[in-house]
């Protein structure tokens, strides 16, 4: 009599472990491939993100799609990464003229941009953007290091993910734009 419970706890034992260890496999699993999380360096994307918040960014949306303008993008470069938004795409041609950004020549509307921001983007270009290749700036346009003044052209290799939440503060917590 004494044999059956010390087996049926034995048995509980293992699927509890059973459960943990999958568990785990998932989250290691979700977060090689699917999400991951980046804290903000600076202040080359503001308004849009802050200097220390968390993102939470999709990893596997560009496996099955491509970047699209207006995306907010993590770039892995080999001494860090960055955090910057898609503003060209692979054969456009990419201008700032009089504060204004012209893509193909046509003005594109920037709703994301504050006016400050815009009215501190200087000029520059036109430039053609080669095939397989991107040009990202970030929102604070007088002191980002983007696609203009450092970054250069990106490569879709180089691009990580998108940008989905932010997560920390938790007063911020929102979909990011």
């Amino acid at each position: 009599m004494s044999l059956v419970p010390e087996k049926k706890d034995k048995k509980e034992w293992l699927e509890w472990l059973k459960a943990i260890a999958i568990a785990v496999i998932l989250a290691f699993l979700l977060r090689t491939f699917v999400f991951a999380t980046s804290i903000v360096e600076g202040d080359s994307m503001d308004p849009t993100l802050q200097h220390g918040e968390r993102v939470i960014f999709n990893k596997i949306v560009y496996i099955i799609g491509e970047p699209s303008r207006g995306d907010i993008v993590i770039i892995q470069r080999p001494t860090k990464n960055y955090v910057k938004r898609v503003i060209g795409l692979p054969g456009e041609t990419v201008e700032v003229r009089n504060h204004i950004l012209y893509i193909n020549g046509e003005p594109y509307e920037q709703r994301f941009l504050t006016v400050d921001s815009k009215n501190y983007t200087g000029n520059f270009g036109p430039i053609e953007i080669p095939d397989g290749k991107y040009f990202v700036m970030g929102d604070h346009r007088a002191i980002s290091k983007d696609s203009r003044n450092g970054l250069g052209f990106i490569t879709e290799d180089e691009i990580i993910g998108r940008s989905e939440f932010i997560i920390f503060p938790f007063s911020e917590i929102s979909r990011t734009k």
